[in-house]
């Protein structure tokens, strides 16, 4: 059989996991009470597919290095990575279209592309690998497979998919898409048996797939064809970076595979699955996951609970007390703290949404950054200062720099650092220090085995992470206006 091609689509915000999931830490990379993140189970589960030999992202360009780390902790095996790197999002089918054009130009046509969202769970993984070999039969036949989840309930936070008449194989052809229902309709579809959760997961070859765009969507496909054509690509050490122009793929279209091409094509079948699926779509849903004490509570942290039944509570790094509670989330964050009635955790997006309008750091940024040489965290900042803890990876480097109107004192805690100020360079060990003025270029680079940690407090009359000119950066970023 042709070659399988896992595509993990890492997009959206999960802005109903706020404060946990924001702009630049999102929804995959939440860890799960196992440990592992959402991200880290979807790529296990792809790459220990029969045949699989590479696994193909597509994502962000900025949460670039955060996946590669989260990827090389679950690929003890090695897997060739491709990544298509886009400048901002424009939806699942310019995603898909760039995807299936990639694997066409270097894997064939014949090939059979898995489209899998970076967010959900699956807990079957022995019915997942089934179903995937289903799916790839109808893929052989020329059918762009999706899979329906048998539902369990009448849930109004899904999409549905409509079975038509069965097919030869496995599967059903697709009768219709239908919209998120109401509840009353949700409860119709549960007992007529006919409609299936819309899972967003695809099975279907290459020429397949770019046929559809192209009868159905085709300014999707020759917007995205073009810019591919002013794109960059990097390969080595069995990785492949193709970098989306920014220019040309913000003329894409931005629209969904479903609305593009699954709800006007004929011919797209259906898989109906049950493989211990969730979206992870809100806290309820995460709560499910965890076992509950006598009362119903399911705490993560220390917590001492008096009269307080069926909340649950996530609050790793301070004491939670709670006296005379009912059905709650909390959720506690450095900066940030939700209280939430359990049963309306869906509208949590509301006050992401808010915070966005307001642009308000707390929906974008935690408290602690990932930056493709370490973290940043800011411990405290206030009227004209701000103190930072930096930690730089061993043989990692900030890019060469200046700032216009903060100055910098740099203090190191642990580990060895090699400094760049103006036209000296230097090595400092613990507790030693350095002063950079402002319009003075600098660079910090940890030259050592470990992790190199230092204090960093910056003065000045403005201290926005846009007040910095990149020089150079190992890490392609020095046209961008963003720290390190």
């Amino acid at each position: 059989m042709s070659a399988l091609i896992p595509c993990i689509i890492a997009g959206g915000a999960g802005t109903r996991l706020w404060p946990v999931s924001r702009e630049t830490m999102p929804k995959p990379f939440m860890r799960l009470p196992d440990g592992q993140s959402l991200l880290q189970k979807t790529f296990a589960r792809a790459s220990n597919l029969p045949g699989v030999e590479r696994v193909l992202t597509v994502t962000h360009r900025e949460v670039y290095f955060r996946t590669l780390d989260e990827y090389r902790q679950v690929n003890p095996a090695s897997l060739d990575l491709d990544f298509i790197l886009e400048p901002f999002g424009r939806n699942t089918a310019p995603a898909i279209a760039a995807a299936a054009l990639h694997c066409a130009s270097l894997y064939g046509e014949d090939a059979h592309l898995l489209v899998l969202p970076a967010d959900h769970l699956i807990t079957d993984l022995d019915a997942f690998e089934r179903a995937i070999g289903d799916a790839r039969t109808l893929a052989e036949q020329g059918w762009l497979s999706t899979f329906g989840l048998v539902p369990d309930r009448a849930e109004t936070g899904f999409g549905y998919i409509e079975k038509g008449q069965p097919l030869a194989g496995p599967g059903y052809k697709v009768a219709h898409f239908v919209e998120k229902p109401d509840a009353e309709r949700a409860r119709a579809y549960l007992r007529g048996g006919q409609h299936l959760w819309n899972a967003g997961m695809f099975c279907m070859r290459v020429d397949a797939i770019l046929a559809e765009l192209e009868r159905h969507a085709p300014q999707v496909l020759a917007a995205v064809n073009h810019c591919l054509q002013h794109s960059s690509c990097k390969q080595g050490l069995g990785e492949l970076q193709l970098e989306l122009d920014p220019t040309t793929f913000e003329t894409v279209p931005d629209i969904s595979i479903d609305y593009a091409v699954m709800e006007r094509s004929h011919q797209v079948a259906v898989l109906p699955a049950t493989l211990g699926w969730s979206d992870i779509g809100c806290w309820q849903a995460v709560r499910a996951l965890q076992a509950a004490d006598p009362q119903g509570n399911r705490c993560n942290g220390e917590t001492v609970l008096h009269d307080v039944r069926n909340c649950y509570i996530d609050s790793p790094r301070r004491l939670v007390g709670g006296v005379g509670l009912d059905n709650l989330i909390i959720i506690d964050t450095p900066d940030a703290l939700l209280v939430a009635d359990a049963s309306r955790s869906q509208e949590v997006k509301v006050i992401a949404q808010q915070l966005k309008h307001q642009g308000h750091a707390a929906y974008r940024l935690h408290r602690t950054v990932d930056r493709p040489w370490g973290t940043y965290t800011i411990l405290e900042e206030g009227p004209r200062f701000k103190i930072k803890r930096i930690m730089v990876h061993p043989q990692a480097s900030l890019s060469l720099q200046k700032h216009h109107h903060r100055s910098e004192h740099w203090i190191v805690v642990s580990g060895t650092a090699r400094v760049t100020n103006g036209e000296k360079e230097f090595q400092l060990d613990t507790n030693e220090s350095t002063f950079i003025k402002p319009g003075r270029v600098h660079r910090l680079t940890n030259p050592g085995v470990i992790d190199l940690v230092m204090i960093e407090v910056q003065s000045g009359e403005y201290l926005g992470e846009d007040d910095i000119v990149r020089f150079t950066d190992s890490y392609g970023r020095a046209r961008e206006p963003a720290i390190g």
